[in-house]
């Protein structure tokens, strides 16, 4: 198996945790599925970090393969995934459809790999080359990319299957969301060997207890009203398949829900503003991040347009912003020190991301952001 060019945790693409898919292997694959034709023909190696995929052409078709080391995705932990999707496409929303071979399995482990397969989806892929954290082209986008979001959020109403079994990279508030955040980590330690290993070297309680613990306090009234729901929890414009380019573009198909786990719909709604409005790959490299709040109004308004923003939930969203990433972070160190084994990326994913982005939401700029927020929630009667 051959490396590939990998977006990594800045600006500079890196070589890829995983080797690249294979013809061979794709074929091997596919043989067991008989709906997809023959010829199996790779055409683009996806950049995206933590597996290793590839849209692939066959005589019945264009397909989308996807392989995980079963470190990061189990066949278990997949079908649980692949089962929200099946809701979501009763449901009609525009996600690509799972397949399944001829003995009815969407997730597959063969040679030590776990696999999945899904039909192309439809619609333009105008961000297949941006970054997470880089932004929308233009404010319709936004207002775009909201509205589908909450039409999503819509659809997965209904679906009430408990937390995934991952032990790594879902995006959830379970850590910081619970009433002892700092007890609710060490909790994970038996399972999570590697995050103990790695905080045992930090004064990661004094930092939490000195940065995040005091913003949790405030939030965490306001996560006790939420219903809990199923959720995307990666929602980047590269994550979106779009109509066209131009100023009434429509998102035509959902990407990508590696992440998805239960959460809840404001949750998401923070996710989308932290991975779209803020710079943060600038501020990694000792810029100024500005946050664009014409850009965070036409995402707000076309979330609103579906489903409504109360005052309360606005002031939820302000108090939930510093911390929706913190969860994440963590089980980014998970993967980067105990699966892959680079202290490089695994301080990124703590002094960066679970520290620095909370401390940016404590200065200036973040406070602007926040302050927006609340002033929205003025506003609403």
């Amino acid at each position: 198996m051959t490396k590939r060019i990998s977006h990594g945790m800045g600006l500079e693409p890196v070589e890829a945790d995983w080797p690249a898919l294979t013809e061979a292997e794709v074929g091997d694959l596919l043989a067991a599925f008989p709906q997809v034709g023959t010829n199996a023909r790779l055409i683009w190696h996806s950049p995206r970090p933590f597996s290793a995929a590839a849209l692939v052409e066959s005589t019945g078709g264009s397909l989308f393969v996807k392989r995980h080391h079963p470190s990061v995705r189990t066949v278990q932990s997949l079908e649980e995934e692949h089962a929200f999707l099946d809701h979501l496409t009763r449901r009609g929303a525009p996600v690509a459809r799972v397949l399944r071979d001829g003995h009815g399995s969407s997730a597959i482990e063969r040679n030590g790999w776990t696999y999945e397969v899904h039909q192309k989806a439809a619609g333009l892929d105008l961000y297949r080359d941006a970054l997470s954290w880089t932004p929308f082209r233009h404010n319709a986008h936004a207002f775009a990319a909201g509205a589908a979001l909450a039409q999503l959020h819509r659809a997965a109403e209904g679906f009430d299957a408990p937390s995934r079994s991952a032990g790594v990279l879902l995006g959830n508030l379970n850590l910081f969301g619970a009433a002892d955040p700092l007890a609710a980590i060490e909790a994970t330690f038996s399972q999570a060997p590697a995050l103990a290993e790695y905080l045992q070297a930090r004064p990661w309680k004094e930092a939490l207890s000195e940065l995040h613990l005091p913003l949790q306090r405030t939030l965490l009234p306001y996560l006790q009203r939420q219903p809990a729901l199923w959720t995307h929890s990666d929602w980047h414009a590269s994550n979106l398949l779009w109509s066209d380019d131009g100023p009434q573009a429509q998102v035509v198909s959902v990407l990508d829900f590696g992440l998805s786990d239960r959460s809840f719909a404001l949750f998401d709604l923070a996710t989308a503003i932290e991975r779209n409005l803020v710079p943060w790959l600038e501020l990694d490299q000792g810029r100024t991040a500005e946050a664009d709040l014409d850009t965070l109004d036409a995402l707000l308004e076309g979330y609103a347009s579906v489903r409504p923003l109360s005052r309360d939930d606005l002031l939820a969203l302000a108090a939930l912003l510093p911390l929706v990433h913190a969860d994440f972070a963590l089980s980014e160190v998970i993967y980067f020190h105990g699966i892959l084994g680079s202290a490089e990326s695994a301080s990124l994913a703590y002094d960066n991301y679970l520290i620095g982005h909370t401390r940016w939401f404590l200065g200036s700029e973040g406070q602007r952001l926040l302050d927006h927020v609340r002033q929205l929630a003025t506003k609403v009667a």
